[in-house]
């Protein structure tokens, strides 16, 4: 567990770093060009490098050791990222923010590539959590993972809120470097004896990604293939709130404003991931996960309903209190049903699959947004149809986009609870867990697994596991 509390702790670092370089670059799009279109494509562009890139990462997860990995990931990002610096040095501020010209595109696309590189890191410790936590324990690992990625939240919105909006790009680019060499210097001095390459030597690249093996590991495992669709269309919807939060917050307050107040409403992110932590997913993670799912989608229907900053900021909260239970279910369920040496490129094609949801909503929703509904909802005409639901203000436009999202969401969620895939996936998740847990009677350990101990008389988080 020191082993893996050291990895979670640098991880904490490189996201909080790429996230806060990503997050600097959607603040500097949207003051410099006041233009939701240009943070949509930032955003999109952003999960559509996760999503082509995945497949191939979970590759190298699988046939490397772990912690190479992440030291290659971290060496890639401070390379991407200074070749960046180098380009916000070289070319003008004003050639740099047009939009029209290539230059802009260039630079976003070389942070982009630089905070994707760094989602290695995050598949890697994924199979980090089979390999270090027991399985009893590895739902509660996953909500520390949840509890990192809530600290990197609010700390990447007071940073960059408050670095662009006070020292501007290029120091923001300077703090990023910084950290980005800060982090790989730590890994470094990391060891990680248990740490091996789970799968076998393939004979070229293209058996090493094996994508027909890994359907097939997924397709033998009843009901998994259903989980990565259902999570494949949250992020669909999800892709919405990417695409146009920023704008609908950047309107109600300051840029340095924001940055605070989305960090207080990520806060959430931080109690969900300890409540994980602490108290697991229950014994159907996967019935945890959709109600919670259903309950996300009514808080993004409802936290714009007027345009209140308390009301905007309190839904945030409470809307991100529920996204790291939601992948932590996920992340558990994938754990015990998929073999090690095949759970790499299985994160990885989840992965690739779910993020390429993301990226077609905010590509089809922000032109939508910026073209026809915003100036729709800011007419004469339209601002009457919408107040009786939505009240008045200059953002009903983005608050009907969240209204019609989060109805979607939550009706699929409720009805994903009543299909045949929902009670199959539960079945063989109940089903792979490991003897001293199934109902089979206590067997020998299996050669090559880590040993799953018993969870002591005294053990609390065991017990609320149990009772849920």
């Amino acid at each position: 567990m020191r082993t893996f509390l050291h990895i979670l702790a640098n991880t904490a670092v490189a996201n909080v770093t790429t996230s806060y370089l990503w997050w600097g670059l959607t603040f500097w799009a949207y003051l410099e060009t006041r233009n939701v279109l240009a943070t949509g494509l930032i955003g999109g562009a952003y999960m559509l490098f996760i999503s082509f890139s995945s497949i191939f990462f979970g590759t190298i997860v699988d046939h490397h050791r772990k912690l190479a990995v992440m030291r290659l990931s971290s060496l890639l990002t401070l390379l991407a990222f200074a070749f960046a610096a180098a380009v916000f040095l070289l070319v003008p501020e004003r050639v740099l923010t047009d939009l029209g010209g290539p230059w802009f595109w260039m630079f976003a696309v070389i942070i982009l590539a630089g905070a994707v590189v760094e989602h290695m890191r995050n598949i890697a410790l994924s199979t980090t959590v089979t390999i270090l936590v027991p399985d009893e324990r590895r739902a509660n690992a996953n909500g520390l993972v949840g509890t990192v990625q809530g600290v990197a939240f609010i700390v990447t919105s007071v940073l960059s809120g408050l670095s662009i909006g006070m020292l501007g790009m290029g120091w923001t680019l300077a703090i990023a470097l910084g950290l980005t060499a800060a982090s790989l210097l730590h890994l470094l001095t990391i060891r990680f004896p248990e740490d091996r390459v789970a799968a076998a030597p393939a004979e070229n690249a293209l058996a090493a990604i094996d994508l027909r093996g890994s359907i097939a590991v997924i397709r033998a495992a009843q009901g998994l293939f259903a989980l990565i669709i259902f999570a494949t269309f949250n992020n669909l919807i999800g892709g919405v709130y990417m695409a146009l939060m920023d704008p609908y917050g950047l309107e109600m307050f300051s840029v340095e404003v924001w940055g605070l107040v989305f960090a207080f409403a990520s806060t959430g992110f931080l109690v969900g991931g300890a409540a994980v932590a602490r108290f697991g997913l229950g014994s159907n993670p996967m019935r945890t996960m959709l109600l919670l799912v259903a309950a996300m989608g009514l808080l993004g229907a409802l936290f714009t309903v007027r345009e209140w900053a308390a009301l905007y900021i309190i839904g945030i909260f409470l809307y991100l209190s529920l996204v790291p239970a939601c992948e932590a279910a996920e992340q558990t369920v994938i754990q015990r049903v998929v073999p090690l040496e095949r759970q790499g490129r299985v994160f990885g094609f989840a992965m690739a699959f779910e993020t390429a949801a993301a990226p077609i909503t905010a590509f089809l929703i922000a032109p939508l947004a910026e073209l026809w509904i915003i100036p729709y909802a800011r007419s004469e005409e339209g601002g009457e149809a919408l107040a009786p639901l939505l009240g008045v203000g200059e953002t009903r436009g983005i608050a009907l986009v969240f209204l019609v999202a989060g109805l979607i969401m939550m009706v699929t969620a409720l009805l994903a609870l009543r299909t045949p895939v929902y009670r199959a996936l539960s079945r063989t998740y109940r089903e792979a867990a490991p003897e001293p847990f199934a109902d089979h009677g206590p067997t020998e350990p299996v050669p090559g697994q880590p040993t799953i101990r018993a969870a002591a008389a005294g053990d609390a988080t065991f017990r609320a596991d149990d009772a849920m």
